[in-house]
């Protein structure tokens, strides 16, 4: 059986004017940094990637030593191809624009090298997550303004999983699509076609260990859910939580579910990043046939005001997230 590769794929996407050359190489050398730090990982202990660095990132968090590594071959990666004005990192506190001595392009790229990062020590799936805008014409060398853009500006997205396989799930912006790695070919394979989100679930995701601090209408959901067959919602709901979004979300979008990291008392804007995590995710979402919030606005409507920006996520099945935002309003 003849499988399309992730560059068949892209090809195939350029021929028919969804995106153009450059876009195609961004996500081509996106994808193989993907496949290096794929590699990192499954190494675990034998290739130094476990225990701290060490160092805190610009968010005051103790960086892992893959957390380094990571971000180090994503900017070796797409530093000199020439299809990027600029990029920025969850782990660095400013823009890196292209080096003078590499042609400009015309993008964006904003990612979070590895997300689920405490996860690595005890070998649960982690994964990068990335989001491409388009530079503002007329743009010289791209400070932080260029970046501060809603996320229905992105022009693609995308995340990879480092699980039992490397999962790897981009948008364009006409659908959802997952790829597996090939670990012979060491290909990244088409295997999930225009991936279609339930619109109803029994599943939910969220960190019971906050409750104490859930703003009403959150805890009022999941205690419906919890009440099972014998509350208002008259079904029992089962509860996921793996505390890394990428694989949370990664199951959303192959069986259905909600994910949700709501505001709360001690978190009072949120805890995910809007630029590298909310953005880029609500957009593959959505393409999924999905929805996703920070309680009471659309998550691609919000205009960022600062890089590092905190918020609300709450994400998935489209009628349970439409459920919790009429609780919020």
């Amino acid at each position: 059986m003849c499988r399309t590769s992730l560059t068949q794929f892209l090809i195939e996407r350029q021929r028919a004017g969804k995106i153009n050359a450059d876009l195609r190489l961004l996500l081509e050398t996106i994808a193989r940094a993907c496949k290096a730090i794929s590699t990192r990982v499954n190494k675990g202990s034998l290739g130094g990637g476990h225990g701290s660095a060490g160092s805190e990132n610009v968010q005051g968090e103790i960086q892992k030593n893959l957390d380094v590594m990571s971000n180090e071959i994503l900017l070796e990666a797409n530093e000199w191809g020439g299809n990027l004005a600029a990029l920025v990192s969850e782990e660095m506190e400013d823009v890196k624009p292209t080096p003078t001595h590499y042609p400009r392009g015309e993008y964006l790229l904003l990612f979070d090298p590895l997300d689920g990062s405490s996860n690595i020590d005890v070998n649960i799936s982690v994964g990068t997550i990335f989001s491409v805008l388009r530079c503002p014409k007329g743009v010289t060398v791209p400070d932080e303004k260029c970046f501060l853009q809603p996320g229905r500006d992105q022009v693609a997205a995308g995340f990879a999983v480092y699980g039992p396989t490397t999962q790897f799930v981009i948008t364009v912006g006409d659908g959802a699509y997952g790829f597996t790695l090939d670990r012979e070919s060491f290909t990244f394979v088409l295997t999930h076609e225009k991936i279609n989100i339930p619109e109803d679930t029994a599943e939910f995701a969220i960190n019971a260990s906050n409750m104490r601090r859930w703003e009403a209408p959150v805890k009022r959901y999941i205690d419906e859910c919890l009440a099972g067959k014998d509350g208002p919602r008259g079904k029992d709901f089962n509860m996921r939580w793996v505390a890394s979004m990428v694989a949370d979300v990664y199951r959303v979008l192959s069986r259905g579910g909600i994910f949700m990291y709501p505001r709360d008392s001690k978190n009072k804007d949120g805890r995910l990043r809007l630029m590298y995590e909310a953005n880029p995710m609500a957009f593959i979402v959505e393409q999924a046939g999905g929805a996703a919030t920070d309680g009471t606005t659309r998550i691609l409507d919000i205009q960022p005001h600062k890089l590092h920006q905190r918020i609300a996520v709450v994400l998935g099945s489209k009628n349970e997230v439409e459920r919790v935002s009429k609780y919020h309003a």
